[in-house]
């Protein structure tokens, strides 16, 4: 879960803190002293109270009505049923958490809570010789079958998940390979697990828990728990999945032992972004999460409505909302001359217009009846820097694009205008009310415009840089030869990426990373002026993509608890992007002046010139901006800044346009490339193909776990690729994993949170990623929905969603609403 970070004095402690969540990038100060690593930074340890509150109607269920359908929106219809296989989504773990059980759930502040449904203890009851965790289960808790929740079920997940059968296609295994067996205790109701060796996380494991028909063999596990379940334990069960109208259905559970569910039953529909404010609107929808755009929308309605407007009065708002009484006559004039074939095509355009207009005002009319509840989202958006190779491979620039961003400025910008608390995180393993959070963005420092320019500075970009050749370079095209040109014209072995020495790891963290000659930023995709097309090369695979263009191996993701999985990228790109499929590129604010110089190098170095300037340009304002520009021996300092182009991602591309203009203020240029959101992560962000991105990672309450595989040293492989599991900023420590490995192998809760928050202010002085603020998150209801909307970090208690009692005359009413 992630939040943002509430405000709190500075104080200095004896160790450092952090914060668990997501990211991929930190921000780092010029001079990074080791004091601040060893324990001061911003806050006072964690933080009890959550930025944003839960906003979910709550009810007594004594005020619930007894029956009814809540239809539901989900993104699609999910591709598996089975949480642990790699295309889980967000579909999936909707369904697991209404239909299986769940032995730990998260609380308003992030915190995992036994659920006494199905346990009525656990807890370690040995840790010498070996850690011993004693699960005590409610004697009541029943499979849909009839059979007992038991030792055989937590067996066989084991068995599955521990990655010693490779016939599992598993995504994730995280804490399940440090188990050495699992026995029955006392009776069958006792259920005792030995770890080889200690785990601090050992609450994050069998959740959601699987029947052992599910979990017992490979076959079953990988097909069939695709499409099916062959036995469910929770409040509601899953009565069909009809991909043809893309609903799935849950009904209430008639052997459930706990309390009832309030609604008959759950349908889940499967209906895009894009079309829900249509679908709330003709009432196929009670609740669904919603964009900026359709909040908006529900906003203008219920004022409109409390205004008293009718269906029969136009709107201020909407199409033709902006039609001026000027335009009205010319249309209607060109509507009724003489020229028929104008007016045919005139009439048929205010038709439309319309029709247009008519049907959105008897939408709004229908979105009268929804409320939007709004909290934040357990995730944050970020803003990665590629460290992998070009000028942020030099630790000192990707420190100063870091202080040349104000977080607090972007923060507000999202969630101001909604209401929301605006204050960035501190911390990116945590979030503000999790026992594990502070804010240790002291590691890196508050935007500072002078400071950033110091940076730039020392490592050696200047202005006029970029018209100066290196010492000792040859004239004419040999002395555009990249490092890696000439290394392969000599036969040498490609460099290894991510390599760090071990001695002075204490120092690592504030040393600047090496720089790599003649790595750099690639300009494919960037609009250049007299172009037709923009260039563009083939997409890398997002698995083994490996090779002299593209150095970098994806490995399957190593995550491990209930909220992190294989499927974490999907999870990332279904947080930031769209449908859409449109692309197109441009230059940021003040850029063009400085990609043109860049180009008209190159153009000069292929003999191709005056292909990058309109006819008739001159020349000496080329040179005048290429003299201003930042540069270092003979080379611009531009960056490939990639957005995602649909139509879901339209506050991500308002943040990178502000991005860009505060990084154009230190003299740092950008090219910005919008890609479709289907090649976004898969083909930019995982391939390594960007040196700027925008993107967001789901929180964890398990950050030693689940937040490792993120931040990650990159290993170099064999062939001289780099192997980054989830770390797709390539930016990392020696010392970080230490923590992380230290962190989860600790059964000492406290000492646990100490390393964890040590970890968290080296990344922040990493300077890999930078968050920038939590996600909001907007859920349209219907008026009389209570128990559900945003939760915020917390889990739903779906035996609890139902519809408010109506009170008429007769009493309260049984809702039956499809």
């Amino acid at each position: 879960m992630s939040q943002v970070g509430a405000p709190r004095g500075r104080t200095c402690s004896r160790s450092p803190r952090s914060r668990t969540l997501r990211s991929v990038a930190t921000l780092s100060s010029a001079v990074l002293a080791l004091a601040v690593l060893a324990g001061c930074s911003s806050g006072d340890g964690a933080d009890e109270t959550p930025a944003a509150a839960q906003d979910n109607a709550p009810a007594a269920r004594d005020q619930v009505a007894d029956g009814g359908t809540l239809r539901w929106a989900v993104d699609a219809l999910p591709t598996t049923l089975n949480a642990f296989q790699a295309d889980a989504d967000g579909a999936t773990g909707r369904i697991a958490g209404a239909v299986l059980p769940s032995l730990y759930t998260l609380d308003g502040r992030g915190r995992p809570q036994i659920n006494p449904d199905y346990l009525e203890s656990a807890e370690v009851v040995e840790t010498e010789p070996k850690q011993v965790v004693l699960y005590k289960l409610n004697q009541q808790a029943v499979w849909s079958d009839g059979r007992e929740i038991g030792a055989p079920d937590f067996v066989a997940q084991w068995r599955a998940l521990s990655g010693r059968d490779t016939a599992y296609w598993t995504a994730r295994n995280a804490g399940y390979e440090r188990i050495e067996k699992i026995e029955r205790g006392k009776n069958d109701l006792e259920v005792r697990v030995t770890f080889g060796k200690p785990y601090a996380d050992w609450r994050s494991l069998f959740t959601p828990l699987y029947p052992k028909q599910v979990m017992g063999s490979p076959n079953a596990f990988n097909d069939g728990a695709r499409t099916a379940l062959k036995a469910t334990a929770g409040p509601f069960l899953l009565k069909t999945v009809d991909r043809k109208s893309g609903d799935i259905t849950l009904t209430r559970n008639p052997r459930w032992w706990g309390q009832t569910a309030k609604l008959d039953s759950i349908v889940l529909k499967a209906v895009p972004r894009a079309d829900r404010a249509a679908a709330l609107a003709a009432g196929k929808l009670d609740l669904a999460e919603i964009d900026r755009s359709v909040a908006d929308r529900i906003a203008l309605a219920v004022r409109d409505a409390r205004a008293g407007r009718n269906g029969g009065q136009a709107l201020t708002h909407g199409p033709g909302a902006g039609i001026t009484p000027a335009a009205a006559l010319r249309s209607w004039a060109l509507a009724h001359g003489t020229d028929e074939e104008k007016a045919a095509e005139v009439k048929a355009a205010r038709e439309k217009n319309q029709q247009a207009v008519a049907r959105y005002a008897t939408e709004q009319d229908a979105l009268a009846r929804f409320v939007v509840r709004k909290s934040l989202e357990p995730a944050y958006t970020q803003l990665s820097l590629n460290g992998e190779s070009g000028a942020l491979a030099d630790e000192r620039v990707r420190r100063a694009v870091a202080r040349a961003i104000n977080r607090q400025e972007l923060a507000e910008t999202v969630l101001k205008p909604l209401g929301l608390p605006a204050k960035p995180p501190g911390s990116h393993l945590a979030l503000a009310g999790q026992a594990a959070y502070a804010d240790s963005s002291d590691a890196l420092g508050d935007q500072d415009t002078k400071e950033a320019r110091a940076l730039l500075a020392d490592a050696g970009w200047v202005p006029g840089g970029a018209l100066k050749k290196p010492a000792g370079a040859k004239a004419g095209s040999t002395a555009t030869k990249t490092e890696k040109t000439e290394k392969a014209e000599k036969g040498a072995k490609p460099e290894k990426a991510g390599e760090e020495g071990k001695e002075g790891e204490e120092k690592a963290a504030v040393k600047p990373a090496k720089k790599k000659e003649g790595d750099t930023a690639s300009d494919d995709g960037l609009y250049i002026v007299g172009d037709d097309k923009p260039g563009a090369r083939p997409a890398a695979p997002l698995i083994g993509a490996g090779g002299p263009e593209n150095g970098t191996n994806v490995l399957a993701p190593a995550p491990g608890a209930a909220l992190q999985s294989a499927a974490l990228l999907r999870q990332a790109e279904a947080l930031d992007t769209g449908t859409g499929t449109a692309t197109g590129t441009r230059t940021g604010a003040a850029a063009a002046a400085a990609a043109a110089a860049k180009a008209q190098a190159r153009s000069e170095a292929k003999g191709v010139a005056g292909a990058y300037a309109p006819r008739g340009s001159a020349a000496p304002a080329v040179a005048d901006a290429a003299a201003q520009a930042l540069g270092k021996d003979g080379k611009a300092l531009s960056l490939r800044f990639v957005l995602p182009s649909g139509p879901g991602s339209e506050s991500l591309r308002a943040v990178g346009d502000r991005i860009v203009r505060m990084l154009d203020a230190v003299g740092i240029r950008t090219a910005v490339t919008k890609v479709s959101d289907e090649s976004f992560f898969k083909d930019h962000i995982a391939s390594g193909d960007y040196d700027l991105a925008l993107y967001s990672w789901p929180a964890s309450a398990f950050p030693a776990t689940d937040a490792r595989p993120i931040f990650a040293k990159p290993e170099p492989a064999s062939d001289g690729s780099l192997l980054v599991e989830q770390n797709y900023a390539r930016v990392g420590t020696d010392r970080i994993d230490q923590l992380f490995d230290q962190a989860v192998g600790t059964l000492d809760e406290e000492e646990a949170r100490d390393l964890v928050r040590q970890a968290d202010a080296r990344i922040w002085a990493a300077a890999g990623s930078i968050p920038l603020y939590q996600r909001p998150q907007l859920v349209a209801a219907k008026g009389d929905v209570v128990n559900a909307g945003a939760w915020g970090m917390a889990a739903p208690r779906y035996q609890d969603i139902g519809y408010k009692k109506p009170t008429t005359a007769q009493g309260p009413e049984r809702n039956t609403r499809k």
